[in-house]
């Protein structure tokens, strides 16, 4: 067996393109069948130079898969046998080895749609450094899909908008984090935070942040991300012609861990972020409450049919 292949830590990849315009990143990890699909896409996309994937570690049958796809095909760039290293620390892997102009991070359960790719690199013109441009994120009958844009994540809004109370009560409608309700806009705007189901950056505003915080292992990598960039003196934008089917919940993972990760990563980010005594406070009070709220959210949704 080629030795390469046999390795630990496998590296595989078909003939590289020069100077690559677009790079697409996709970290992967027990993914399931959506991954087909989901890579189809990004390779069916013209604009698309070079495609990394990172495998944290798929079924036998995916891993093969995907082996065959990286000697195959000569835009992706495929490393394997390093192991569950976690979303954050796979992404700044894929970034590290793309050579892209401009990155587009994409879930393994996303399809991009037709034009998602130019509308998101048209959005950076004349945009400062660093700006991350986000997705609009929908669901498979073409809804938007919550989460794709929100407001300013704090412990507070984001127990509010868990409990649905920012609905039930009027008064407490400003703090809601979610706003895929609002009307769509006809041109990028600003958004304190976007998904990380599709989102690019350029090439030197993602050296700019550092990449992504790897003390987080899956989940809120993102909104730290968005809140560093504005806090650089960037900007997040919401690209709203710029669309993407995010399937979600298609982790062979059990759900209760996923959302355990969620609500420990949740609970970082209010910690890491709090800038006086109060709120540090307060981050270390709600953490055991915002834990519990994440990992009983796959039993809610469950008990109503609905996710929260």
């Amino acid at each position: 067996m080629n030795s390469i292949l046999a390795s630990r830590s496998t590296f595989v990849s078909g003939a590289r393109p020069i100077g690559p315009r677009v790079s697409v990143v996709m970290v992967v990890y027990q993914t399931g069948e959506a991954l087909t699909d989901s890579i189809r896409y990004v390779l069916e996309e013209p604009l698309v130079d070079e495609f990394v994937i990172i495998d944290n570690g798929s079924p036998p049958s995916e891993a093969e898969m995907l082996r065959s796809l990286g000697l195959a095909e000569p835009r992706i760039v495929l490393q394997q046998g390093h192991g569950n290293v976690g979303f954050a620390r796979g992404a700044n892997m894929g970034a590290e080895t793309a050579r892209g102009e401009y990155i587009i991070f994409l879930n393994p359960d996303a399809n991009l749609q037709a034009d998602c790719v130019e509308a998101l690199v048209a959005a950076f013109e004349g945009q400062p450094a660093p700006t991350l441009v986000g997705a609009r994120v929908m669901n498979t009958d073409g809804t938007e899909q919550r989460g794709g844009r929100r407001g300013e994540v704090t412990p507070v809004t984001t127990l509010l908008s868990f409990s649905h109370l920012t609905g039930r009560f009027p008064g407490l409608s400003k703090f809601e984090i979610h706003r895929e309700n609002e009307p769509v806009p006809h041109a990028p705007i600003p958004m304190p935070t976007i998904s990380g189901a599709c989102f690019a950056l350029r090439r030197g505003d993602f050296d700019l942040l550092g990449g992504f915080d790897e003390g987080y292992f899956l989940h809120v990598e993102d909104i730290d991300l968005c809140w560093r960039a504005r806090q650089a003196g960037g900007q997040v934008l919401f690209q709203p012609n710029a669309r993407v089917i995010h399937l979600g919940h298609t982790s062979l993972e059990h759900p209760m861990k996923v959302e355990f990760h969620k609500g420990v990563g949740l609970s970082r980010y209010f910690i890491k972020r709090a800038d006086t005594v109060q709120r540090y406070i307060i981050a270390v009070i709600l953490a055991p409450a915002i834990l519990l709220m994440s990992v009983s959210r796959p039993l809610i949704w469950k008990l109503t049919g609905r996710p929260i």
